[in-house]
């Protein structure tokens, strides 16, 4: 980065601003000094990346491990670099929680919505239970309720109560059908 100090203009390596710059001076001689341009740079073309001899040499050696020899790589890499096993938090929401103990088990959550599911019927029942289908399914028309039973397994209805789940099930019971509560 440039600074404008009057009409002069000075690098942030000659200003010592720049940690970047701090650590290039180390390694360049000290009569080189660069100049930032406040032009955009082109974007490398992905395909033509090229790296060094010895880092091409360390992912072909990797290439060549099995699952057991990679897992034994990651665990000596996070420990001598000493890396946690902390999940990364990702631009998509926040990180998730931190696991449970064993010792201690989630609560188990009682199930509030249910799904009555037409599994089969009696053949000689059919017309009554297309009928009572009709009838439950409102948005349906006497064509659409008979292809519905024809195609069991098929759920009925879902997101109901579970007193409402009984009814509908000893309705179409009634009418000669299989049905079971999801």
């Amino acid at each position: 980065m440039a600074a404008r100090l009057g009409h002069f203009t000075r690098t942030c390596a000659q200003l010592s601003r720049c940690s970047v710059c701090r650590m290039l001076n180390k390694t360049r001689p000290a009569a080189s000094s660069h100049f930032y341009s406040t032009e955009p740079l082109e974007a490398p073309a992905s395909g033509n990346l090229t790296f060094p001899k010895h880092v091409e040499d360390i992912v072909d050696s990797i290439e060549k491990l099995n699952l057991l020899e990679v897992s034994s790589l990651n665990k000596l890499l996070k420990e001598r670099l000493g890396i946690s096993d902390i999940p990364m938090m990702s631009s998509a929401g926040p990180a998730a929680a931190a696991p449970v103990e064993e010792e201690e088990q989630a609560p188990v959550e009682a199930q509030t919505e249910f799904g009555v599911k037409l599994i089969k019927f009696d053949d000689s029942k059919k017309v009554k239970l297309i009928k009572e289908i009709k009838t439950i399914l409102t948005d349906v028309n006497l064509v659409q309720a008979k292809k519905f039973v024809e195609s069991a397994p098929q759920v009925v209805k879902e997101k109901l109560s579970k007193e409402d789940a009984e009814k509908l099930k000893a309705q179409l019971e009634g009418v000669g059908a299989s049905v079971e509560i999801e």
